[in-house]
């Protein structure tokens, strides 16, 4: 019984938070939706070369150390 209780008293919580909230939401939507993102400044192909680069050199001394 304890747990359907609480139960009970979570869901209500819920949704008195998403009918509060609701609005609040709603304005900052608004209120973002004007501008667009802007692009981004590195699509992050130099970062992955970079880590594909540090993977291949540890393979090689890897292999190297154990033949």
């Amino acid at each position: 019984m304890a747990g359907s209780k609480v139960s009970s008293f979570a869901a209500v919580a819920f949704l008195a938070y998403a009918i509060i909230m609701l609005p609040v939401m709603a304005r900052a939507a608004a209120a973002h939706s004007s501008a667009p993102a802007p692009a981004p400044a590195n699509d992050g192909t130099t970062i992955d070369q970079g880590i594909a680069y540090l993977l291949m050199l540890l393979a090689l001394v890897l292999t190297y150390l154990i033949h």
